[in-house]
Order: C-alpha cells, then sequence, then structure tokens
C-alpha cells in the first residue's frame, strides 16, 4: 500500500501510533529490551532488582534474562554475597553482544565511530576539510567499514546498522566559503551513498537530534530525563528530550535554535552569532582548520575568543529563557567541536548573565554535556541499536514509522 503524503496524512500516522494498542508479541519485545536497558544503564543488576524496577515478575525476568544470555547481550557477572539466603547472581551488559557504525556529515568535518552495547567508542576517525562532497564522504565512509571489518576482537555479523547525523539542508544553509560544487548533496540518496558494499541497515537523523540521543544514552540524559540540547557545530542545531524521549514535534524540527531571528526583518538569526563559523569569522585569519586548535591560539586570538564568547552568551539568553518558560527542563546541556574548556566559559558566562537578570522563575542551568564533540556520531551510532534492541515508543507501535 503506497504512502500518502502531505502533512495531514503524516499528523494522521503520528495520531494513529500514539493510539496503537500492541499484541503479546510486540509486548514481550518490549519487556526484554526495558530489562536490558535496566542492566545497560547500571539501574539493576540481579533478577530481583530488574523485576522491581520493571515491574515484571520474578519468573518473567528469569525467562528474559535466559534469552539475554543466549543472545549474547548480557553476561553473568558473578555473585551478590551479604543478603540472607543464596547469592544472588549478578548481570552486566555485554559490550560485545553487538556493534553500531555511526557517522556525522557536516560541513567543516566527517567523523566515523563504531560503538559497542555498552556505549564504549571501539574505533574512531575524523577528516576536518571544508565542504566535503558526496564522493569523498562515501570513499571515507567505504575505507573505514573495511577497518572495522578487521578489528581484532570485533565479531563483523554483531554489528547491526548504520547510523548517519548530518544537518538538515545540508547544502542549502548560506555559509562563508561554500563552492558551489556542494549543492550536489541536494541531489545525493545517502542511504544509496553508503550502501554500495554492505546490507546493513542505514538510519538518517538531524546531527542535533542525534547528539541529544546520544546524550540521553550515554551521557548526563542516563539521570536527567527531560533536557535541551544545544549543539555548537558549523551552524547551531538544539534538541529536545522529554521524559526519557525525544520529541521531534509535528513536522520532526524540534529545537531549531540556530534558526530563531534576531533581527526584526528575519535576515540574521542566532546560528550568524552562535556556532563555529560565527567565531570563525570573528577570529579571521587566526581561525585554527581544527577547532580543537582553538585553545593555542596567540594573545590576540584569545582576546576575540573572549570577546566572541561575551556576544554569544549574551545573544543566548533569550532563547534559554524562553525554553525555561515553556518546557522546564531539568538542564540544558551544550556539546559540539567546540574545546570542552570554552563550552564550560560559554555556560558560565550565560548562567552569569541570566542570574543578573534576576528573573522570577528557576532557570535549567547550561552545562557541558558529557559527550561532546562527538555526540552527533555517536547518537547516530544508537539508531541501529535502539531500533534493534532498546526501548523506545516505537517499538511498540504496531505500524512501521516512515
Amino acid at each position: 500500500m503506497p504512502h500518502a503524503t502531505g502533512r495531514h496524512s503524516r499528523d494522521t500516522q503520528n495520531d494513529r501510533a500514539s493510539l496503537s494498542g500492541t499484541n503479546i508479541e510486540r509486548a514481550g519485545d518490549y519487556n526484554q529490551r526495558v530489562a536490558l536497558q535496566s542492566i545497560r544503564v547500571g539501574l539493576a543488576k540481579t533478577k530481583l532488582e530488574v523485576a522491581a524496577y520493571t515491574g515484571l515478575t520474578v519468573p518473567a525476568v528469569t525467562n528474559i534474562t535466559n534469552r539475554l544470555l543466549e543472545d549474547g547481550l548480557i553476561v553473568q557477572a558473578g555473585k551478590l554475597h551479604g543478603n540472607r539466603g543464596q547469592p544472588a547472581m549478578t548481570f552486566a551488559v555485554n559490550p560485545d553482544g553487538c556493534y553500531s557504525i555511526g557517522l556525522n556529515i557536516d560541513r567543516d568535518h566527517v567523523t566515523i565511530v563504531l560503538l559497542d552495547l555498552a556505549g564504549r567508542v571501539r574505533a574512531r576517525a575524523t577528516r576536518d576539510v571544508a565542504f566535503l562532497g558526496p564522493a569523498d564522504v562515501a570513499a571515507f565512509f567505504d575505507q573505514h567499514c573495511k577497518t572495522f571489518h578487521k578489528l581484532r576482537g570485533v565479531a563483523a555479523d554483531r554489528i547491526v546498522g548504520v547510523g548517519v547525523a548530518l544537518p538538515d539542508d545540508l547544502a542549502k544553509a548560506d555559509l562563508p566559503h561554500r563552492p558551489a560544487a556542494y549543492d550536489a548533496w541536494n541531489a545525493v540518496d545517502v542511504r544509496a551513498l553508503l550502501s554500495r558494499s554492505h546490507d546493513w541497515p542505514v538510519m538518517l537523523e538531524n546531527d542535533a537530534a542525534a547528539a541529544a540521543l546520544g546524550e540521553l544514552h550515554f551521557g548526563h540524559g542516563m539521570r536527567a530525563s527531560s533536557f535541551f540540547y544545544m549543539l555548537i557545530s558549523s551552524g547551531l542545531g538544539g534538541g529536545l528530550v522529554i521524559d526519557g524521549e525525544y520529541f521531534r514535534g509535528a513536522h520532526g524540527r524540534s529545537g531549531e535554535l540556530g534558526f530563531l531571528p534576531v533581527s526584526p526583518d528575519g535576515a540574521t538569526t542566532l546560528e550568524d552569532f552562535v556556532s563555529l563559523s560565527a567565531l570563525n569569522e570573528h577570529l579571521g585569519a587566526l581561525a585554527p582548520a581544527d577547532p580543537a586548535d582553538l585553545a593555542g591560539l596567540p594573545p590576540q586570538g584569545r582576546a576575540r575568543i573572549d570577546a566572541w564568547l561575551d556576544v554569544a552568551a549574551e545573544r543566548l539568553c533569550d532563547p534559554l529563557v524562553s525554553i525555561s518558560c515553556l518546557i522546564d527542563p531539568q538542564a540544558v546541556f551544550i556539546g559540539g567541536r567546540l574545546p570542552e574548556a570554552l563550552i564550560d566559559r560559554l555556560a558560565e558566562a550565560v548562567n552569569a548573565k541570566l542570574a543578573d537578570r534576576r528573573l522570577a522563575l528557576t532557570m535549567a542551568r547550561a552545562r557541558r554535556a558529557a559527550l561532546s564533540a562527538d555526540a552527533p556520531a555517536m547518537g547516530a551510532a544508537i539508531l541501529p541499536i535502539i531500533a534493534r534492541h532498546l526501548p523506545s515508543r516505537s517499538a511498540l507501535w504496531k505500524t512501521d514509522q516512515v
């Protein structure tokens, strides 16, 4: 049956998904995902703890842990002594239970990671080249996928898929020095481009959304279930997590922080002030090719960074007030390719400026995200793992979502 198109059909599909029931088979799979997640994030180690966390019965948890052991997704980690009765067997996630590849395509770099089930990066490569074209990105991807196949201790048949994180309208943003040839991205099928030499499923995601998902599953989001994520890359992106789920909005573009207008005519947007591109324009000839080198600039460069931090913090205050008023998140996490020390300084400057305003509301404090630079690639890598093994609302829907 062909998929309908247009806004109305999409909204209707979302309504149907939110109201869909489930069957016993799908509920059983979801229970297994929740049990695995409780073990993976360290909230439960024994059958009794898994049962208490999930609300399942101990016999049900016994069946689930047996399946997880058989599938190689968890391992026995020893016995827990000190309580009455027989020592309880403890479980831990098996890092080698599965792997996933994450690829972050951006206008100033491309990064690829191989992630295991425990959230550890087993291999990583990056290329800092501005406006890399599709053919070069595909060659970079194929080269490192071949390397991943040969890694010692990594079973290639346990790689469950590829996640790709890239900005919306990758080649449409009017960034400085963008070559005309970069428009080739507007006609490229990214899935087909990356599927030439393998049969893994390829999943696409906005880079800020992927970074927020990475933070949710591997960073501060493991303890903060509602937060706003700010990604400072060549542009500026945002992502919203509410009650442990990424919130997309009606058209999949929630959190579009960078496109907020900051001039009456709308011609100037927030990312014109808060982004790596904005910082590099501020630095001029002093801008390094690799953002990691920003910390080593001469005094003149450091003075320009100081000035940019002050402007960026001031520009962020009004949007963050709106976010706290309308969403009330636990925190605002800032990640991206700025060096960690500069992210810390930006967060401190924003918090100080907001404190000076003496607002009559509780503001979510800004702080550095746990994953920082590789968050989009890591978040992209978690997508196939979520689809295969971890709990999400879509795991309970009867219909496939597109």
